[in-house]
């Protein structure tokens, strides 16, 4: 069996599983890379120690995150397992590289405000929901309009990480805009269908079961794409939904624009939805729920978020307090309303005063 032969095969098992096709491209372009490594040898000449060298090599050489080489391995033990038909036995936990255990970046109210602030149109809108209703980017670009109900305020997500459906709310300073959108929407829609197009891509056989569904309005995107393309899989012309790229840009510029200085990307507003809602005293099951996580471990994470900082155990510091001609020279940031304010004996680490500020230092205790 030659390379590409291999990955042919490959895409066939991934399509016939109904994969995505982000996931069909991700594996592909791994066990390209994983044959290339191995000098476009017969795949079927290679074996565990070849998959070991491999993982090596991204992992002392190219220095990849843990996260990368997990799914370099899932690509490879894929290839193996159902196109090459060679189990890898115990191999898969014995090299697999342990992950780091992160909290996620959550923006506070205040931050998701100004970052919002600074977007306009559909990248406002987008970004609403993102964070009003807890949407992963890839969820929210493949939004159809059937799918937003405004009588119940409810989005349903459709297929889902894990292939799962799942309902969650509509955010109500989004319904009006996002009505006036879908009007601007329709209206390119109907534009397509008198130009011989106006079809929309479908998931599984449906195309086939229904066969003019994709024409429909409920089925269109809520976001569309602005120019139409060439599907990849079947070759057809139509337009496609927002691409993710372009809306991670657009979030990154508006963090910088609010001075927010914090790694914050789309999916941080979904972290930040589901904080604030505990924070307001939510049921964590219910929180669950509107995230469409499968294990209630894994929405716990933001209570871990909730415990640290200012807002859990305090610091034995907050009762003390810096004397203000101690905080050395040039701007200052602002005093903190409402916050106590008691003597306490000069740091080390405070600056000396310099001989021409006048400044004393506080008497001794």
């Amino acid at each position: 069996m030659t390379p590409d032969a291999a990955v042919q095969r490959l895409q066939e098992i991934i399509r016939t599983r109904h994969y995505s096709i982000r996931t069909e491209k991700s594996y592909s372009d791994y066990v390209r890379r994983f044959l290339t490594f191995h000098r476009n040898r017969d795949p079927m000449s290679l074996g565990p120690a070849d998959v070991s060298a491999y993982l090596t090599f991204l992992a002392v050489k190219r220095q990849v995150a843990a996260s990368t080489q997990n799914a370099a391995l899932s690509a490879v033990l894929f290839l193996f397992r159902h196109v090459l038909k060679k189990p890898m036995g115990d191999l898969e936990d014995v090299i697999r590289a342990k992950r780091p255990e992160h909290l996620p970046v959550v923006l506070t109210r205040e931050e998701v405000a100004a970052v919002l602030g600074q977007l306009k149109g559909t990248l406002a809108l987008i970004a609403g929901l993102l964070y009003g209703s807890g949407l992963r980017i890839i969820e929210c670009a493949r939004l159809r309009v059937k799918d937003v109900d405004f009588s119940y305020r409810a989005v349903t997500v459709r297929d889902g990480k894990g292939q799962k459906d799942r309902v969650t709310m509509l955010p109500k300073p989004v319904e009006l805009p996002l009505r006036d959108h879908l009007v601007r929407v329709k209206t390119l829609h109907q534009s397509d269908l008198a130009e011989g197009f106006g079809k929309v891509y479908l998931p599984f056989a449906l195309a086939r079961k229904y066969p003019n569904a994709s024409e429909q309005w409920g089925w269109q995107y809520v976001f569309p794409s602005t120019r139409r393309s060439v599907d990849p899989r079947s070759g057809v012309t139509r337009r496609h939904h927002a691409g993710a790229k372009a809306i991670e840009k657009a979030v990154g510029r508006a963090v910088r624009a609010a001075e927010v200085h914090k790694h914050a990307t789309p999916h941080t507003f979904r972290h930040s939805f589901a904080t604030h809602l505990l924070e307001a005293g939510y049921d964590i099951r219910t929180v669950q729920e509107l995230l469409g996580h499968k294990d209630l471990r894994t929405t716990m994470i933001y209570t871990h978020v909730l415990q640290r900082g200012g807002h859990a155990v305090q610091s034995p510091l907050n009762d003390l307090w810096i004397d203000p001609a101690w905080r050395g020279p040039g701007p200052r940031a602002p005093d903190v309303p409402g916050r106590p304010q008691t003597p306490w004996p000069v740091s080390a680490w405070a600056p000396s005063p310099s001989p021409s500020s006048g400044a004393s230092p506080p008497p001794a205790r």
